[in-house]
């Protein structure tokens, strides 16, 4: 995803969020388009279990996909060729990760059915409302719960865990329990480290 610095005019808004304006080209388009035929008919009706196959599949696309990692086949995923899923990482099922921009979903992380990644927004102070991206990174360890919204730009800790049908806006400290609209602190979570 080709991506542009954003225009003097809402040089003050850069300065607020950390987001690049987008640039949709007839190469992306085009892209999507086969990815759309691939993941609505190799990928989506492939069985519960094949998590192999779809690691295959998103990986032909550009994903970068560590070992052992669970893509499953009703996950949404806008452009495999912005997303990191590291070793033993999971996407549930229906989850939407509309990754305009980059997601990095780290090592043995999991995000839980029905959440949204959303590394993609508008600026609203700009008449023409153009598309602003920033990317999301999902900590090691940390666990978004089911039906959570996840914004551009945020960075979830290691370890950390978001409750289910939280919102969360702003970064999530490592080893945190937040929970809420929008999610606040609600409590820590014992370290651990798995072995490799």
């Amino acid at each position: 995803m080709t991506t542009i610095l954003r225009k003097q005019r809402t040089s003050d808004l850069a300065r607020t969020f950390p987001f690049t304006a987008a640039r949709v080209t007839f190469k992306n388009r085009l892209a999507r388009l086969l990815w759309g035929v691939v993941s609505n008919t190799l990928y989506r009706f492939s069985p519960t279990v094949f998590h192999g196959w779809r690691r295959l599949v998103l990986s032909g696309f550009g994903a970068r996909i560590g070992v052992g990692a669970h893509p499953y086949p009703r996950t949404k995923i806008w452009a495999p060729w912005n997303l990191t899923m590291e070793a033993h990482s999971c996407l549930a099922d229906h989850v939407d990760c509309y990754c305009v921009a980059p997601i990095t979903i780290g090592a043995h992380a999991t995000v839980s059915q029905y959440s949204y990644l959303c590394a993609a927004s508008h600026d609203h102070r700009d008449p023409s409302m153009p598309l602003i991206v920033a990317p999301i990174v999902i900590g090691s360890n940390a666990w978004v719960a089911a039906d959570v919204f996840v914004g551009p730009g945020v960075m979830v800790g290691e370890g950390a865990v978001v409750g289910a049908r939280s919102t969360v806006i702003h970064d999530v400290a490592p080893w945190t329990v937040v929970a809420g609209s929008p999610a606040a602190p609600r409590g820590s979570r014992p370290q651990f480290a798995r072995p490799s």
